[in-house]
Formats: C-alpha cells, structure tokens, sequence
C-alpha cells in the first residue's frame, strides 16, 4: 500500500459529535462487509498501524477491529466521497469475516423475503465474476444433480478440460470474425468453464484476484 498522509483529513467533514461513517469494502471483489464510525483519532491510528480502527459509540472508545476475535481488517486504501462526508475503507479481512455474528458481511440479511432462506443470497454482493464462483462453489457442496456446473463438476477433469479446449477455440473464431457480440459471449463461456476447473481443483477465485492484483506495477514484460 502507498504511503497515506494524514492531510486528507483537514478536507472531511465530521459530524456535530466529531464521526464520519466508514464503510469497509474487499479490497478484492469489492463486497460491502460493514459499516462503522470514525473520528480524527481512529483515523490517525489505523494510518500509523495500517490495521483499521473505528471508533465505538456504545463504549466511548477507539476500537482496534479483531483486537480479541482476530478478525482484524489490513488497510490497503481510503477514499472519500464528493461532500467529503462519508468514507470508504478498502480493506484485506483476516479471519471468518467482519461480522461479530460469524458471516463474512454484516449485510447478510436479504430484503427480498423469498430468498431469506438461500443461503447464497446470504452472502455480500460482489463483483460479476466472484458472484459466479460463488454460484459454482455453492453447487460443489449442494449438487443439483440435473444443472449443467454439476455435470461438468463430476466428469472432472476429461470432461472440465475438453470443454475449456472448445470454448477456447470459439473465442479466437469469434475474435477472427471480429463480432463484438460473439466475443463477449465466447469470452463469458471460457470464463465460467475456467472456473468450474479452479473449483474443481480447489483453487477459490480470490487466489486469481490476488495474483491479478500483485501483478498490477510489476516490471514490463521485455
């Protein structure tokens, strides 16, 4: 993470009792995990530790995330919002997650009613494609015997490899073709059969994320 100065926060805006909300986000696939309160004091904290810490309404006092539960959440960046009154925490959630009651979100509740029991819709909403993995993940571990991912999922690698050879040859026809609309669905079908391989082979999503994001200012390629 690049050095942060303090001097951003002369330009927020805190509230008549000195807080601002902070909403912490994935670094990785960008899922809303909670949001808490800020003041000066916690701000300067988790930029000097680089560990986020909020600061407690109820107890009056700075609160180290994770200090007891060893669900601390790594700073990776700060943003502020256009009227400099809100933040948002970029974070790299250590342990089960970022909710006191176990979940991985705070945001586990679904205001849709009909789907208060799935548990997928229990988890934070993320990016497209972790959205997916999550669906195929969910699908390893509760098998419905007549969905496509299942059928792929049991006949292992012949079947999980074959497929990854054809979708591949699709997208550079459609890419030869030059059809905008073809390589987009072409490049969504390897996609889904590339991670039906990663789960397959235990490998989660996050792991192709962390490499995407550790390569982001490597050296140029000669």
């Amino acid at each position: 993470m690049k050095s942060l100065s303090p001097s951003f926060i002369e330009k927020l805006r805190f509230n008549e009792n000195g807080l601002i909300p902070a909403i912490a986000q994935d670094w990785l696939d960008g899922a809303i995990l909670m949001l808490a309160w800020m003041n000066r004091a916690s701000l300067e904290e988790t930029l000097k530790t680089k560990e986020v810490h909020y600061w407690s309404r109820t107890k009056k006092q700075l609160w180290h995330k994770g200090a007891t539960s060893g669900n601390t959440q790594k700073l990776k960046g700060i943003r502020f919002d256009c009227d400099a009154d809100a933040l948002l925490l970029t974070i790299e959630q250590t342990g089960i997650g970022a909710c006191h009651k176990g979940k991985r979100s705070c945001f586990f509740n679904n205001a849709a009613e009909e789907y208060l029991q799935d548990e997928i819709s229990q988890l934070p909403p993320m990016d497209s494609c972790s959205e997916l993995f999550k669906i195929i993940a969910h699908r390893q571990s509760f098998p419905d015997h007549g969905s496509y991912t299942n059928k792929l999922l049991d006949g292992g690698d012949n079947l999980i490899l074959k497929k990854i050879g054809e979708e591949s040859v699709e997208f550079v026809m459609a890419c030869k073709d030059d059809n905008a609309e073809s390589i987009a669905n072409e490049a969504a079908d390897l996609l889904f059969h590339l991670q039906v391989a990663l789960a397959s082979h235990d490998v989660k999503w996050q792991e192709v994320l962390k490499v995407l994001e550790n390569r982001k200012g490597a050296p140029r390629r000669q």
